[in-house]
């Protein structure tokens, strides 16, 4: 009897693992944010926070406690970043325990890509993915918010981001016909209709105070691939994707038309296709 129990537990064994090698992704899920091969244990902890991952640099009595996060932000909190050309300020969160959208949104990425306060984590400060060979060609691409080779301290030049960073779908000139609900945008307008049903709706904005605001993992998924295909039938309708950029460009605001048609883009770990909102 338990020999035939046993068999029955491989058969079903065998059977299960069939199942969940069905529609199993092709490519690299986590992009680059496989850590060369470390995979969730790059960024989580299973034990004792940054400390267990050995990346304490600072003394931070709850690391760890959100998240399982595995690096150190103790450097981070309450700290100030003035991104947009210096229109929207950010305080950061004093405690990972906060209950922000830029906890896990936002402080949790500048742990290991911010090179101004959190410097020392495990990024090397050039771009991980193989670039084109016209790209590069003059400088290194770097990877470090605040540390890019410009001005140490300089988030200027970064997409507006944090709590400030609030998103609006309507007014002139830019004519983006979304609605906004308590901090949920829904593309039901004819233009973002239209966008919505031949590129997809890839970014998540956080809801705060109702508002919707744009968060580092509003564009960017640090779990997963997205990919999207622009072909004959659908380039120039709204926006393109580049091969220059993990966004869409959007040209012309009023019609979200492009000139030229496009390719198929992956992205490793950022959304592949970013609506150009207007900024509160």
């Amino acid at each position: 009897m338990r020999k035939y129990m046993l068999v029955a537990l491989m058969i079903l064994a065998t059977a299960g693992f069939a199942a969940a090698q069905l529609g199993s992704a092709t490519v690299d899920e986590l992009g680059a944010h496989l850590n060369y091969g470390r995979g969730c244990a790059g960024c989580h902890a299973p034990h004792s926070g940054a400390y267990g991952n050995g990346a304490a640099k600072t003394a931070d009595p709850t690391s760890g406690d959100t998240i399982l996060w595995g690096q150190d932000v103790g450097s981070l909190y309450g700290k100030t970043i003035l991104t947009g050309g210096g229109g929207y300020y950010e305080l950061l969160p004093s405690s990972m325990t906060a209950t922000t959208p830029d906890v896990s949104g936002l402080i949790t990425c500048l742990s290991c890509h911010d090179g101004n306060w959190a410097e020392g984590a495990m990024m090397k400060n050039h771009v991980y993915e193989t670039l084109p060979s016209t790209y590069g060609t003059y400088n290194t691409v770097p990877t470090l918010l605040g540390n890019d080779n410009t001005t140490l301290g300089n988030y200027l030049n970064d997409h507006p981001v944090g709590l400030n960073a609030a998103v609006a779908c309507t007014g002139a000139p830019w004519n983006w016909d979304c609605t906004e609900v308590n901090g949920k945008i829904t593309m039901n307008g004819t233009l973002s209709g239209q966008f919505f049903k031949n590129y997809g709706f890839f970014v998540s904005p956080a809801a705060y105070n109702n508002t919707a605001t744009v968060q580092c993992t509003t564009c960017h998924n640090q779990h997963v691939m997205n990919e999207v295909s622009v072909n004959s039938s659908n380039w120039g309708v709204a926006c393109r994707i580049t091969t220059t950029t993990p966004c869409s460009s959007c040209a012309d605001r009023t019609t979200r038309r492009m000139p030229t048609p496009t390719q198929t883009r992956r992205h490793n770990s950022a959304a592949s296709a970013m609506v150009a909102f207007p900024m509160k």
